[in-house]
């Protein structure tokens, strides 16, 4: 048997054990420990030992329970939830105003943890009952909720960035820079389409009525904006010493989980169950993620030694002769497509090395390259049958929200991060002109 359909076996085989149902890791190293050992014999074992070594020394993985930490921290001990009444008050008198909202308090809610995750908790348990309690359509509130929470692997500090960077060698500073403009872009389309959408029909999402708008005193609402001050504060503690350079990227996660951890403290909300609920979940998220990342860099080893990635690279740019943005297309479709049955995590320790290694031969830059991996993942995270937040969605929500509603809910917000993908692509500026303003070129 050929290389070529070697690799091609342990890919489907890995992808079968998936569409079963199989846990992630489970599957991928399950292949990858059979491939090692009938090909190289009792010597593919040092393959697996390598992987695990590896992931040892990879000092930025330090960050992940800190920004996870944080971001329950924030969950657990209420912080959000004020954030959320601010945005109410003050985005309520539209009409899908508190959807509005929701979508903001996404974005804040990124910028202080990494992970899709924690955005999917917060709104599942704030925004979520809020909006049904206000009449908004179902459809509305499922993708509302699962659009927003994607913006966590987008907007720094992110941690899917900071698993790319290591994989492309890339400053995570200049990733997580470039991923803010477009990060923040898609949060307005969204809102965009939110405003277009309810103004065709208001029924989807209603306004406050005026008795409720004249229930709230100014003096309560000014109150409430200082709130939003919080996330921003935990933010700029965190990102700019580092930007700085004044501390390196571990020191500053741990600074942003201190930082959270005082401001519940000030709040008089850091109990000793919000302390158990955060470090059991941040445990059990860091190890799942380990898990992962170490399974697939033992089968990317496999994979690699096969000479997969050069064949892939001949295919494309020898075999079919195309011109170097045409396979940036076709790469990004192939995302695409993985993502429907693999999570950010596989497809970037599986099939980002090779890609990595394709994007620099064709002159591509890694850092927009970076940001162009990382808005197919949020794409990866919606789209059925097997998108991660469809199935934390339907955890989460009421028995009323059914997996045909998830499913149909995500379709317009899929279209809005696409529309995003296709407008970074033409115009690199959008993700390079921050980073290349603040490092230089």
């Amino acid at each position: 048997m050929s290389y070529e359909m070697i690799a091609a076996l342990m890919f489907s085989t890995m992808l079968l054990m998936m569409i079963t149902g199989q846990r992630v890791f489970g599957a991928i190293g399950f292949v990858a420990v059979v491939a090692a050992l009938s090909l190289w014999g009792t010597g593919g074992s040092d393959m697996g030992f390598s992987s695990v070594m590896k992931l040892m020394k990879w000092n930025a993985l330090l960050t992940l329970p800190m920004f996870v930490f944080m971001g329950y921290v924030m969950s657990e001990s209420r912080l959000a939830e004020d954030l959320y009444k601010m945005f109410h008050v003050w985005f309520g008198p539209l009409p899908g105003g508190l959807a509005i909202g929701t979508i903001m308090l996404m974005v804040m809610i990124s910028a202080m943890n990494g992970l899709s995750v924690a955005g999917m908790a917060i709104g599942a348990t704030i925004a979520l009952p809020e909006l049904v309690k206000r009449n908004y359509d179902k459809l509305m509130i499922s993708g509302v909720i699962q659009g927003g929470s994607s913006l966590g692997i987008l907007i720094p500090p992110s941690v899917v960035m900071v698993l790319f960077a290591q994989i492309a060698r890339q400053p995570v500073s200049q990733l997580w820079l470039a991923g803010l403009m477009p990060g923040l872009l898609m949060a307005l389309m969204f809102v965009i389409y939110i405003l277009l959408r309810c103004a065709l029909n208001p029924r989807l999402a209603p306004a406050l009525s005026a008795e409720e708008r004249a229930a709230i005193s100014w003096g309560e609402r000014f109150r409430l904006l200082r709130a939003g001050l919080l996330p921003l504060f935990i933010f700029a503690a965190m990102m700019v010493p580092f930007i700085k350079g004044w501390t390196s990227l571990t020191e500053s996660s741990v600074i942003g989980a201190l930082t959270a951890v005082i401001a519940a403290v000030l709040k008089r909300r850091f109990t000793r169950e919000v302390f158990e609920v955060s470090t059991r979940n941040t445990l059990a998220i860091t190890t799942m993620f380990m898990l992962i990342i170490m399974a697939a860099l033992s089968f990317g080893a496999v994979f690699d030694g096969l000479g997969a990635g050069r064949a892939i690279e001949t295919f494309f740019v020898t075999d079919l002769g195309l011109s170097p943005i045409q396979v940036l297309i076709l790469m990004q479709v192939s995302f695409l497509f993985m993502g429907m049955f693999l999570d950010d995590t596989a497809m970037l320790v599986i099939v980002a090395p090779i890609y990595v290694g394709l994007a620099r031969t064709l002159g591509f830059d890694l850092v927009w390259y970076g940001v162009l991996y990382t808005i197919t993942c949020q794409i990866a995270y919606l789209t059925p049958p097997f998108g991660y937040n469809l199935f934390l969605m339907r955890a989460m929500a009421p028995d009323d929200f059914t997996l045909p509603v998830i499913y149909r809910s995500v379709f317009p917000f899929v279209g809005v991060m696409l529309l995003t993908l296709i407008i970074v692509m033409v115009f690199p500026q959008i993700a390079l002109w921050l980073p290349q303003s603040i490092y230089g070129k």
